[in-house]
């Protein structure tokens, strides 16, 4: 089990802090590779700019809860949700393998 974890790319979990303007106000935000990708992958199926999606999703976490509290950390639990949806999905759509018997 180890051997998957521990052969992943290391460009995946090298931290990249990136700079960013939401609704008019500097910002930066320290993630990992693997969530920066990940976060650019929702952002384009949304048909958005990243700056763009991460701004629409910070107001609508600021008009839900009031406040938000640790950007980055929503950014990373919102990419582990995505990648289960997005797996949960591929296993529905899978075909059933019959037995050339049946």
């Amino acid at each position: 089990m180890c051997h998957l974890f521990a052969h992943q790319p290391q460009r995946d979990y090298e931290s990249q802090t990136r700079s960013l303007r939401i609704d008019g106000h500097c910002t930066s935000i320290r993630l990992e590779m693997a969530f920066w990708d990940t976060l650019e992958e929702i952002a384009a199926k949304e048909s958005m700019s990243l700056g763009k999606f991460l701004t629409t999703l910070y107001n609508e976490v600021l008009d839900h809860h009031g406040e938000v509290n640790n950007f980055a950390s929503l950014l990373r639990c919102s990419c582990l949700i995505y990648r289960s949806k997005t797996m949960a999905s591929v296993q529905e759509f899978k075909a059933p393998i019959l037995d050339a018997a049946e």
